[in-house]
């Protein structure tokens, strides 16, 4: 597989497009939203422009693309960051100007459905980043986790290697963004185990691809954006689930196809991010969120033991939907080192 190249990175004081390409859900949810926008301003002394389907619920696919070419082609905008995710970004994808993206390279923010336009930023030979949308880390109550503020800031200002840490503490469970009240105190934080290695004997350098499971299989399924197998080969592949809260039978059934299909033995390194086990439909209590994690888990391992024998696998790592949450290059260079227990990413 080719390997992307990085886009030029903004500098405080720059433009930067907040755009909605999944669901423009700031329309009906404006408190974190508004909040994510005073950080970009206030922490971050960017200058954020919104567009006009970014707080738009409803939008059509046509338009979510006129406002990411819109973005791409502004010479003035120097990154581009996603509200959210959704549930339809792989509509948009027919519509976008691939010459005009190429011809005009931007790092990329979002994570979630967002997994879409990564994807197809990555076979364009750019550089985006699986992370940091403005609704979720920027517009955290309370403030920003210092684990993702770091990591934020390192992949959006500087280039170069940045070593990944695991949190002391994490947390999945929300409040609601109706009630201004969520708003006035961080979310409560409970311990965090750190990392899970497994068959960690050896050093994996490679472009990072994935993104979130439930994503990758609707594009599996529609046959959009994959390569041939062969040119993922030595890659670091990274996972995560969303708040749908998959099940480990669905996850291990997706992981299963992938085997089918050739692509999971073609990765030496897996990243699991640390799975997200709570919901508003599913509220698990503690002892539940640890089970379902313990059953993602030992479906994840099954699917290697069965396509993927040799393949090195971190757990838990604070990536996609979990908080605190590090951005992940895709397409950029990670650094999965077993022996000494080390994750560096290339921003």
């Amino acid at each position: 597989m080719t390997q992307p190249a990085y886009p030029a990175k903004p500098s405080p004081g720059d433009r930067v497009a907040v755009v909605s390409p999944a669901a423009g859900l700031p329309e009906v949810l404006p408190l974190p939203f508004d909040l994510g926008l005073r950080r970009l301003v206030e922490e971050y002394g960017l200058e954020p422009v919104e567009y006009p389907t970014t707080r738009r619920l409803g939008a059509t696919a046509r338009e979510r693309a006129a406002d990411l070419h819109a973005a791409f082609a502004d010479p003035e905008i120097k990154a581009i960051v996603a509200s959210i995710g959704g549930d339809d970004q792989i509509t948009v994808l027919p519509y976008l100007d691939a010459e005009l993206i190429r011809a005009n390279p931007k790092p990329f923010f979002g994570f979630s459905d967002n997994t879409n336009l990564l994807m197809y930023l990555g076979n364009l030979g750019i550089v985006g980043y699986h992370g940091a949308a403005v609704m979720t880390q920027f517009g955290r109550a309370g403030a920003m986790h210092p684990l993702t503020d770091a990591s934020v800031r390192a992949a959006l200002f500087t280039s170069g290697e940045y070593e990944l840490t695991p949190s002391p503490d994490t947390n999945d469970v929300e409040r609601p963004w109706e009630d201004p009240r969520t708003f006035d105190s961080e979310p409560v934080m409970e311990p965090a185990d750190g990392w899970y290695w497994h068959k960690a004997d050896r050093v994996v350098e490679g472009a990072a691809w994935g993104g979130c499971v439930e994503v990758l299989a609707q594009l599996l399924m529609a046959d959009r954006e994959i390569r041939p197998v062969a040119e993922y080969q030595g890659g670091v592949l990274f996972l995560e689930t969303s708040e749908l809260l998959p099940s480990a039978d669905e996850v291990y059934r997706i992981l299963r196809s992938m085997g089918e299909r050739g692509l999971l033995r073609q990765f030496p390194a897996l990243l699991m991010g640390r799975a997200r086990a709570w919901s508003f439909a599913q509220p698990n209590d503690a002892a539940g969120r640890e089970r379902y994690r313990a059953e993602q888990r030992a479906v994840v391992l099954r699917a290697l033991a069965e396509y993927a024998p040799d393949t090195m696998a971190v757990f838990d790592v604070d990536l996609g939907h979990t908080d605190p949450q590090v951005v992940i290059p895709y397409g950029g260079l990670v650094r999965v080192d077993g022996p000494a227990r080390r994750i560096v990413v290339t921003y």
